[in-house]
């Protein structure tokens, strides 16, 4: 046997043992007019797991021609579909139709066969639940499930099972369309998917539950796809996509310095492939850096934006972080307008919205967010979704006044964070319950949540630097504070200020509740102490 057709066995044998790399190079070392279409197959899979895109695009063209000269046109169709999936990741959405395109024309005037299940997946499940068509989806994946299981191809019908499950969790089905994830897993957990296919539904199937806020599974697809990635020999996409996810829960659990770290590194990788992840993974570095006070957060958000990501609500949050309440309210106000009907989406600018809308003193605005985030919670019912309606709903009825109502909520919503492993969020929610202890007089309790939540800021070392009072404070507020320090009443402050005795009690309630003081003494314990008078 000479040296080029041993370095091509030894490339057939290795793609066979999917050891990616070794067939990758000894394929490298073989001239092409030694190829047969199943040659161009299994070099073309070698570079695309390897992660090497632009070979990947130029290997799969040759891929598909050879096998459709070959007669293999149902694979042929599968070549075309993953190409077409590889230019959607690189945001080339004309070069991914019109790779779509020539999957069909191979599969023109012959029967059915896999290939127009693989064809109608990319297009009837994937396409329309990236272009929010979910019936339209959900009718297509159970097409597709028909084809898989008539051809018995279980990749096909895990497909389409996971189709069907994300499709109907977006029309609000969550309970049935979780339960149809779960047994798109099935068979990958049990070995019957192929090595692409099991990747794709790891990716699917985490990506689905984070989008509904479905924490507890995600968590655990994750830990799995984390687990069967270990055993690959190369898994450069899958393998990013989850690091993706996995510093989106480093993210909700505090492990900050962990999320930025493999943030970062995704985004430098992906940048340019796999646009989409790159920039979700900006994101997640600018979260990082705003819950820690880096000034670079801002820029982060911009990398992010740059590359198709919404800023929102991370840089309206970190207006308010800066004391601009009033932009801060603008900002997430036009961020809900942008962000079109889909629930999902909206849902946690509206949990964002909650909290700038009341720090602005935009009651209105709060409880209209407030209002479409428990509908939301109620319609999906997920951990996530119902960890974030509750805090609002407590913040908004504390600011309301209506301390008791809010006590149970908030007590609950701080429950829902602990079960999540969210103890940022939590300690955020503890800091509610203490304004609502001290508002009911009950100082000792108050004061053991305030430690809990000061225990988890030491622990996480987020931004603890005390800030100006302009950034606590509206500038009326500081008036009225100022005049309550020199011992006026209501009634006196109205009248020096032009206000009616009404908006003075609004404005000390809000004044009580952003410092944390249970009457106008302590409030006016805080204003000599901070300097606070009416010549300032």
């Amino acid at each position: 046997m000479d040296e080029s057709a041993n370095a091509l066995k030894q490339a057939q044998e290795a793609h066979a043992r999917r050891d990616w790399p070794t067939a990758a190079t000894y394929y490298s070392t073989v001239a092409a007019d030694q190829f047969t279409a199943d040659d161009f197959s299994a070099y073309f899979y070698s570079v695309w797991w390897l992660g090497r895109s632009d070979d990947a695009l130029r290997l799969g063209a040759a891929a598909f021609d050879a096998l459709r000269i070959d007669s293999q046109l149902a694979e042929a169709a599968k070549v075309a579909c993953l190409i077409a999936l590889l230019h959607i990741s690189r945001g080339d959405k004309a070069l991914a139709f019109g790779w779509a395109g020539r999957a069909g024309r191979a599969l023109e005037g012959i029967p059915e066969n896999p290939g127009h299940g693989y064809l109608s997946f990319l297009i009837g499940v994937q396409m329309k639940l990236m272009t929010g068509e979910p019936a339209a989806a959900v009718d297509a994946a159970r097409q597709v499930q028909n084809i898989g299981r008539e051809f018995g191809d279980p990749d096909l019908v895990a497909a389409g099972l996971y189709g069907q499950g994300h499709g109907m969790i977006k029309l609000g089905q969550v309970p049935d369309g979780l339960g149809l994830l779960d047994e798109s897993m099935v068979s990958v957990l049990d070995g019957r998917a192929a090595t692409v296919a099991a990747g794709a539904l790891y990716c699917w199937n985490i990506a689905a539950c984070h989008e509904v806020a479905e924490l507890g599974r995600m968590t655990r697809w994750t830990e799995l796809a984390e687990r069967w990635l270990a055993s690959q020999t190369a898994a450069f996409w899958y393998g990013g996509i989850c690091r993706v996810y996995r510093a989106e829960l480093q993210l909700l659990r505090g492990e900050w310095e962990d999320a930025e770290r493999g943030a970062r590194q995704i985004a430098v990788e992906f940048d340019g492939n796999m646009v989409r992840y790159a920039a979700a993974a900006w994101y997640v570095v600018g979260e990082v850096r705003r819950l820690r006070g880096d000034p670079t957060a801002a820029d982060a958000y911009h990398q992010a934006h740059a590359r198709g990501h919404d800023p929102q609500p991370g840089r309206a949050l970190l207006m308010l972080q800066r004391g601009d309440a009033e932009g801060a309210a603008t900002s997430v106000r036009t961020a809900l307008a942008a962000a079109g009907t889909d629930p999902l989406r909206r849902a946690p600018i509206c949990a964002a919205a909650v909290e700038i809308a009341l720090a602005a003193e935009r009651l209105d605005l709060a409880a209209e967010a407030e209002s479409e985030l428990a509908e939301t919670a109620a319609t999906y019912g997920t951990s996530g979704l119902e960890a974030m309606a509750t805090t609002a709903r407590g913040a908004l009825l504390l600011t309301e006044g209506r301390a008791e109502e809010a006590l149970a909520v908030l007590r609950d919503g701080c429950r829902h964070w602990l079960d999540l492993g969210a103890e940022y969020d939590a300690a955020r929610t503890c800091r509610w319950l203490a304004k609502a202890y001290r508002a009911l007089g009950d100082e000792a309790s108050a004061a053991a949540e305030d430690a809990r939540a000061d225990e988890t800021h030491e622990r996480l070392k987020t931004q603890q630097s005390e800030p100006e009072i302009s950034d606590v404070l509206t500038g009326r507020e500081c008036e009225v504070l100022a005049l309550v320090a020199e011992g006026r009443s209501n009634r006196q402050i109205g009248e020096d200020l032009f206000i009616s005795d009404r908006t003075v009690a609004r404005h000390l309630t809000n004044i009580f509740h952003k410092l944390g003081v249970a009457n106008r003494t302590e409030a006016a314990r805080y204003a000599v102490d901070h300097g606070i008078t009416t010549s300032s």
